[in-house]
């Protein structure tokens, strides 16, 4: 399995298979989720500066207002089961690959720039539900966190579905 951070044809971050091949720890999750989120955030606060389509737009300002809350309600979760995110490989590569993904789109004609996004987001949601369902909520040990990442994924699901309508009006 890849978790795939691509732009147009390049992929910018890989989860890899030594990752998959050991389940991660709660903690492991956590920081993942987070990381996933706020590089989701990111990208979307870029795009509310450079886009210029109006559903472009829209889609950016939605895409900061409903990661910030699964961002959130991570927060209060672990807070409340009193676990500390854990840093690890793909938490990491999840950050990195998303400045790389945002010095990409910054560099974009600015011609360009709503599409190489669009496509960045489409790309992006896919790995990211491909990662909750075949690694994340399998890997999940707490019965909350395992409820957060299913409740989390309908949204997800939702946010692929609306870039790619985004995506075939761009074309």
């Amino acid at each position: 399995m890849k978790l795939g951070f691509l732009l147009g044809s390049t992929i910018l971050l890989t989860l890899p298979a030594a990752a998959v091949a050991q389940a991660p720890t709660d903690p492991q999750i956590t920081a993942i989720v987070v990381a996933a989120n706020n590089t989701d955030i990111d990208a979307g606060k870029l795009a509310l500066k450079h886009a210029t389509n109006k559903d472009v737009r829209a889609f950016a300002q939605q895409m900061v207002t409903d990661h910030s809350a699964v961002n959130a309600a991570a927060t209060k979760l672990v807070t409340k089961l009193h676990v500390t995110p854990e840093a690890n490989a793909t938490s990491k590569e999840l950050t990195a690959g998303g400045v790389a993904a945002r010095a990409k789109l910054t560099a974009a004609p600015k011609a360009g720039f709503d599409k190489a996004y669009i496509d960045n987001e489409v790309a992006y949601h896919q790995a990211v539900i491909d990662a909750i369902d075949k690694t994340l909520i399998p890997s999940a040990q707490n019965a909350e966190l395992k409820t957060l990442l299913v409740q989390s994924r309908p949204a997800f699901v939702a946010h692929l579905d609306h870039a790619k309508q985004i995506q075939a009006s761009l074309q």
